[in-house]
């Protein structure tokens, strides 16, 4: 196989594969966590209080992001013997088969407790196919961007998540507002879930006519692939992957706050309508969809670190507003609240598509660049709903809320200033097809 790289024709196929692939794959993840807010707990766990069942329903999407991590080692070794593109069709399969699986799963009522094992084990193998989705596809855009576009690129598979949370909300809005409340909880919550199966297989196709990066090509032809990438990763950039795990932690806590919890929260304590926060929640995911790209592409020219330590401050700055504003509960100012949290999440998480990357050698790149983004997701996405609800449940007022949020800014910001400034680094270690020099540089 030839290891040049490809021409434009090629890189318009990487740019729709990360695309559309990650769109798909996180509208297979986001669903989980709406219906998880909105129908899990009475349809799955319902001998529980509301309070019981909400928290009940948030442990069992907290489990995805425990199962991330472990499919992030999975996916990264092979994925740093084997190839990107090769993992990124097995991610999208293993995630879609577990998301229709999701809306084929029995009620409490139907089949006892054997439903919430087979929800909790569904949850389970969409984590892991979702551990090795992240760290491929932005592998799979900067590995073939030019120099000194790396953000650029990385901007296709980051904006993919935002269309696939709009894309989920948009289908429990129009079944929200088209159907009976006891025929949405007892069937129609599924449709988005077995809608999936279409989207699979859509993704699958464009994912299999990808080519590999020309940079891992090159690791490939000159057969410098690491034996045990995660060992490799552990003896020599230990410190590294704890300070990119430690700065991620915000991007995952700043999502899952606004789009989880504070729906939960909305609908639950303050008695909002759900038709009026999802839409807030759209809204809002959206500004953060236009700015994500705008974020990532900014970060060629002004520095990964800069942004992000911009989008620390204004998170630590929000923490507190948000809440005043969702306490309220006017539609308007419970948008305006949600839509400051997202947009300091697309500060953080636009340049991340590159920095994280970056901060890794070829050889365990994609073990690295996935353990980091999954391992930030376990606190940060898995367990900060959790939090939240318990804090809120415990307290009985959103304060502890914001000052969970903050702390979480502060550790984001700190872990930020002892990373270097990454995007001028040369960022195939010297392993270009046409160099013969094979020992990767000290980072």
């Amino acid at each position: 196989m030839s290891s040049a790289p490809p021409g434009p024709p090629s890189r318009a196929r990487v740019a729709a594969a990360t695309f559309v692939g990650t769109a798909i794959e996180f509208y297979d993840f986001y669903l989980y966590g709406t219906a998880a807010a909105l129908v899990f707990g009475p349809v799955f766990f319902p001998e529980f209080s509301p309070v019981a069942g909400t928290l009940a329903s948030l442990t069992t999407f907290a489990v995805g992001f425990v199962a991330r991590p472990l499919g992030a080692v999975l996916f990264g070794h092979f994925g740093d013997r084997l190839g990107r593109k090769r993992m990124l069709v097995v991610s999208l399969l293993v995630t879609g088969g577990a998301t229709v699986t999701v809306g084929l799963i029995p009620s409490y009522a139907a089949i006892g407790v054997l439903a919430p094992v087979l929800l909790v084990t569904a949850r389970f193998l969409q984590g892991i196919g979702m551990g090795g989705e992240w760290g491929g596809a932005v592998l799979m855009a900067t590995e073939h961007a030019p120099a000194g576009r790396r953000g650029l690129y990385s901007a296709f598979p980051q904006s993919g998540p935002a269309v696939g949370f709009l894309l989920g909300n948009l289908v429990f809005l129009v079944l929200n507002a088209t159907m009976p409340d006891e025929v949405f909880r007892s069937t129609g919550w599924r449709v988005p879930f077995l809608a999936s199966a279409v989207l699979l297989v859509i993704g699958y196709y464009i994912r299999v006519r990808v080519n590999e990066t020309p940079i891992f090509q090159a690791v490939l032809d000159r057969r410098h692939r690491a034996r045990a990438p995660f060992a490799e990763l552990l003896r020599h950039q230990s410190r590294v992957l704890l300070l990119a795990t430690l700065s991620f932690i915000l991007a995952h806590a700043l999502f899952y706050t606004v789009t989880t919890f504070v729906l939960s929260y909305a609908t639950g304590a303050l008695g909002v309508g759900r038709s009026t926060v999802l839409t807030a929640a759209m809204v809002a995911v959206a500004v953060m969809g236009v700015l994500t790209p705008l974020a990532a592409a900014a970060s060629d020219r002004f520095g990964r670190k800069r942004l992000c330590l911009a989008a620390g401050t204004g998170a630590a700055l929000w923490a507190f507003p948000l809440f005043w504003l969702v306490d309220t509960g006017r539609p308007v100012l419970i948008t305006v609240g949600m839509t400051g949290g997202m947009v300091c999440f697309a500060l953080l998480y636009g340049p991340m598509g590159a920095f994280l990357p970056e901060l890794f050698r070829v050889r365990y790149r994609y073990s690295g660049a996935s353990f980091a983004y999954n391992a930030a997701g376990i606190v940060g996405g898995g367990i900060s709903p959790l939090v939240a609800t318990a804090l809120l449940a415990g307290t009985g007022t959103s304060a502890w809320v914001s000052v969970y949020l903050l702390l979480i800014a502060l550790v984001s910001l700190a872990s930020v200033v002892a990373l270097g400034e990454t995007k001028d680094d040369d960022f195939a270690d010297g392993l270009e097809p046409e160099t013969r020099d094979e020992t990767p540089p000290q980072r």
